[in-house]
């Protein structure tokens, strides 16, 4: 083996010609990120562009000829679009892609003809737009072989004619099936969980709706298998991050949640990402503000449109999502009738001052996303949780472990000990050989058989 390069300790990742040559280097010290370029092995890297956090352009790979790259940029725009960029000028070329509604980074190639076939991207669901006839046919074949899945192409041989197939969905794990070219042949390989039964579980369906201040927000709602969808208890459960976003597929907890009778809802509020800059900032310092109010527009709407019993809503969540918890029972104490929060959030104070090393260059960056200690003092106290804990009435369920190294077992310490002080009904759940959310089989058990029951003594809903 020869060293081609080494790793100072900022590179966050590289990228290969097709020829196999590091030419390729993006560089991070946790807020600004460079992207770096040779036109040789044997030549030194030089930067071709410093950004900061809050702009993207991602290297996805090198055209075919080894000139220039195709990116992912959001550099002047809003939502991330494909380009080719020119190294030599420094600058982007030509747009390949875009769409209008959310984020492009999937590009999809032909080794073999020495081409880009298509772009791939998720709005409500997965879906692909094709530049090439052959490409667009393949895809077209299998989703009429697979309808009601997500089918992707999981692998090719070199000759691009025997294919490796997986589907996805709502309420399977999907499965690997194999197709030939030349021979038409197809067949399934395996299940990726035969023991799950789509009869019985629950469809997942996008939804949309409008905030109070006119944005619109993207979402899911699964509903039990019922005769009747009107009126029933819901389980509202805002992701983590906040820095992601939910999408359409199989989700387990989604599942076991609609099988004991409850509807499940799930909202990429203001803040999630794929949705392009703009929707995305609008999230910076919002703890508790409008990325909460987005929540509970999506659960009046819920209740607007008969589904939600008003009375028997619940919401869980777990890191982000148990802060939303908190901070969904502390601010509208009158919308749910019980809440359970996993490794979530108490006090924004005490996660910043906890920060992990690993994450520790990127303090600043937090700051501008969630907001300073010193500088934003007032905005933070009055969005963290265990500063008004008085006005928590529901009861809560508190599930966290003891070696979280990002939320550290005292954010749930405290608002389980303020909580307990005035006599609300806590359960708290700890687990010594766990961190940041739980791993092992038996934990995991404990704790869903603990929000069985919670949920249904506080929803009215089903142990089974």
């Amino acid at each position: 083996m020869n060293l081609i390069a080494e790793n100072p300790g900022n590179i966050s990742g590289w990228m290969t010609d097709h020829e196999g040559r590091l030419r390729v280097a993006v560089t991070t010290d946790g807020v600004n990120s460079s992207l770096l370029y040779r036109d040789q092995e044997d030549k030194p890297f030089r930067t071709l562009i410093t950004t900061n956090f809050r702009d993207t352009i991602a290297p996805l790979q090198f055209t075919y000829d080894n000139q220039r790259l195709y990116v992912s940029s959001n550099l002047g725009r809003d939502k991330q679009a494909i380009y080719e960029y020119d190294p030599q000028l420094g600058k982007e070329v030509k747009l390949i892609y875009e769409n209008s509604e959310v984020d492009v980074s999937v590009l999809l190639t032909s080794d073999k003809n020495k081409k880009i076939t298509g772009i791939a991207y998720v709005t409500d669901k997965l879906h692909y737009h094709f530049f090439d006839r052959e490409r667009k046919e393949i895809q077209q074949f299998l989703e009429k072989k697979l309808p009601g899945y997500e089918v992707s192409i999981a692998s090719m041989n070199r000759e691009e004619d025997k294919i490796l197939v997986r589907t996805y969905s709502d309420k399977s794990r999907g499965a690997y099936y194999y197709y030939d070219l030349h021979n038409g042949e197809f067949k399934k390989l395996v299940e990726v969980s035969p023991w799950l039964k789509e009869e019985f579980l629950a469809d997942m369906e996008p939804i949309t709706f409008t905030a109070r201040d006119g944005m619109v927000i993207h979402g899911y709602l699964t509903l039990p298998r019922t005769d009747d969808s009107k009126s029933l208890p819901v389980v509202v459960n805002p992701h983590g991050g906040p820095w992601a976003r939910d999408v359409w597929g199989f989700n387990p907890e989604v599942q076991f949640l609609a099988n004991r009778g409850y509807a499940v809802f799930q909202v990429n509020f203001r803040g999630s990402t794929g949705y392009g800059r703009k929707f995305w900032e609008a999230g910076f310092k919002q703890w508790g503000r409008k990325m909460q109010d987005d929540i509970t527009d999506g659960v009046n709407w819920l209740i607007q449109k008969g589904i939600a019993d008003s009375k028997r809503i619940a919401i869980y969540g777990g890191s982000y999502g148990g802060y939303a918890v908190l901070a969904g029972l502390t601010f509208t104490p009158d919308l749910y009738a019980a809440g359970i929060d996993y490794v979530g959030v108490s006090n924004i104070f005490t996660l910043l001052e906890t920060i992990p090393p690993y994450w520790e260059q990127g303090r600043q960056m937090l700051y501008e996303m969630i907001g300073n200690p010193k500088k934003d003092h007032d905005l933070l106290q009055s969005a963290s949780p265990v500063f008004h804990a008085d006005k928590i009435r529901a009861p809560l369920l508190v599930a966290q472990g003891a070696n979280d190294p990002r939320v550290k077992k005292a954010e749930s310490d405290q608002i389980v000990e303020t909580l307990r002080q005035r006599g609300v009904d806590v359960k708290y759940i700890v687990k010594e050989n766990e961190g940041h959310g739980f791993r092992n089989e038996e934990n995991r058990f404990d704790f869903y058989r603990e929000m069985e029951q919670f949920l249904a003594k506080y929803l009215d809903g089903m142990i089974c």
